[in-house]
């Protein structure tokens, strides 16, 4: 049974088809898993499409024991190295952008000390 609250808990519960993109469980072997009486789970429908939702916790354990720790491990170390890599991306695009905007910023401070010179020279000209 599941602990008090844990249904309620932020990435405690996990759809069929995250399942499937985080661990590469397919929705059968859920479904095997829930009629073995091994998981919980609890139906949802968003915009007519039905899915599952089952505990993160005892679909751990149930990969575990059907299909090995192995497969468990590698497929969170997958999901875990896929994280990385797009938080990597997301990173190198916000430092070029910031980049971009330094050199901008640079630029227009450099044209705002060069123009005072200049505008100097004008007063001389009208001076004389």
């Amino acid at each position: 049974m599941a602990e008090y609250g844990e249904w309620n808990r932020k990435g405690a519960t996990l759809s069929d088809v995250t399942a499937k993109k985080e661990y590469g469980v397919s929705r059968a072997f859920i479904v095997k898993g829930i009629r073995a009486g091994k998981l919980e789970h609890r139906d949802g429908a968003i915009w007519g499409n039905p899915y599952l939702r089952v505990l993160r916790s005892q679909l751990e354990q149930y990969i575990a024991e059907e299909l090995g720790a192995d497969c468990l491990s590698t497929g969170k170390n997958q999901t875990e190295l896929r994280k990385i890599k797009k938080e990597m991306a997301d990173l190198k695009k916000r430092l070029d952008e910031l980049q971009t905007r330094r050199t901008e910023i640079e630029k227009a401070i450099r044209k705002s000390t060069a123009e005072p010179a200049g505008a100097g020279d004008v007063a001389k000209a009208r001076r004389a």
